[in-house]
């Protein structure tokens, strides 16, 4: 594949320069698609409760190729790849985020779709990316598709690209926490890039590295408690997912819409309607909502008011205890208004996973005579927080309602 004359850079908060040494990557990020990630936040509701958090789909997804373009600085991992699996490892990264719905996960939830198989499904089917994967070869583009959805063709790839130590999160620990103003996520990746080999087919880290390591994976700990799931921030997604659920109802009962309404209803009705898919971003979404303020049905007005001005809902840990006090809040909402207005949600997140065998699923670690083990033997605060440091937070969400 012939280089750029002279390189395109991207200027960024993180990493200096991104540098772009291919045309046809150029021609990546030109597409429709890929300039789609532009008008989709990285955080989502994280927004609301850190202010800085307004960098979009489209940064990360640069970060990301910047960062599988560093492994490649590592002769190991550069040597154990050939130029097309370096080609596919870079476009891979930089394409891996291409399916994402409108403020993201709020958007999967609701609507029953992965982003990883509708971002698969449309590196194989755009024409506008096709026509410039194909310049590559023919089965370039089902390869990329191959290795975000896991079909095991590349398991190198793979794991470099989605894993427990990955060139995705590495980059969305350093982006988030650097737009949110945190501390959680500043870890050492230059040293986790460098300790990094393969052996036999599989990426593994030199025992050199396991203090960057367990720093990253606390890191990684704390950034999902005091950032992601933070209690503001899913109270406020549950706004938008229950003004999903009042568009779902309308359309069923054949509601008249005076809103342009059809990219979403198609979406509703075929979560495969890739043409119909990525012309809903977050500005679009922003825009019906708003519309939705001048509507005739006051429950949608109600929950597009509260998304659109943080009217954030209040909230109890939905335990045993809390039990009579959740059944009494429901109590003085009819069942219309339970539906709408309440909600239950959990999340669960752990420090450390080592019960699966899946490939990239456990992190593996080389020792000094050549051998290798696994992070958990070989680090005893990472043995002592794999079971201590999983924890679950279930919430009651709910509307006062005057």
């Amino acid at each position: 594949m012939i280089k750029k004359n002279r390189e395109q850079v991207f200027r960024d908060p993180i990493y200096g320069y991104i540098n772009v040494e291919y045309d046809f990557i150029t021609d990546i990020i030109d597409t429709q698609v890929f300039q789609r990630l532009r008008r989709i936040k990285q955080l989502s509701g994280v927004q609301m409760v850190y202010h800085g958090a307004e960098h979009s789909r489209f940064s990360h997804s640069l970060g990301v190729y910047r960062n599988a373009y560093k492994f490649l600085t590592v002769p190991d991992i550069n040597n154990s790849l050939s130029e097309r699996e370096r080609l596919l490892f870079i476009t891979t990264a930089l394409l891996h985020d291409i399916g994402h719905g409108p403020y993201s996960h709020a958007f999967e939830d609701v609507f029953g779709v992965n982003h990883e198989e509708i971002g698969a499904s449309i590196i194989v089917n755009n024409n506008e990316l096709r026509l410039i994967l194909d310049g590559i070869d023919k089965d370039f583009a089902d390869d990329i598709a191959s290795i975000i959805i896991k079909k095991g063709k590349f398991p190198i790839l793979e794991q470099l690209i989605s894993s427990q130590l990955d060139v995705d999160r590495l980059d969305y620990l350093l982006r988030d926490a650097y737009f949110t103003g945190t501390s959680y996520g500043n870890i050492d990746i230059d040293r986790l890039i460098r300790v990094t080999r393969v052996v036999n087919g599989q990426v593994v880290f030199k025992v050199s590295g396991i203090h960057a390591i367990e720093n990253y994976l606390i890191s990684r700990y704390h950034m999902y408690w005091q950032v992601y799931y933070h209690n503001v921030s899913r109270a406020y997604e549950v706004i938008l997912e229950k003004a999903y659920l009042r568009i779902k109802d309308l359309l069923k009962q054949g509601f008249k819409f005076k809103s342009d309404i059809t990219p979403l209803e198609r979406v509703m009705k075929n979560k495969n309607d890739l043409e119909a898919f990525v012309l809903v971003d977050d500005f679009y979404i922003n825009g019906l909502l708003s519309s939705f303020l001048n509507g005739e049905d006051m429950i949608l007005k109600m929950l597009s008011s509260d998304f659109l001005n943080r009217n954030v809902w209040n909230y109890l840990d939905d335990t045993k205890e809390n039990k009579n006090k959740i059944n009494d809040i429901k109590k003085l909402m009819t069942e219309e208004e339970c539906k709408y207005f309440t909600t239950s949600r959990s999340v669960f997140e752990t420090t450390y996973k080592d019960n699966t065998e899946k490939i990239g699923d456990k992190i593996y670690i080389l020792l000094e005579d050549g051998t290798i083990s696994t992070l958990i033997k070989e680090s005893k605060i990472i043995e002592s927080i794999a079971v201590s440091g999983s924890k679950s937070d279930p919430k009651f969400f709910y509307r006062v309602l005057k």
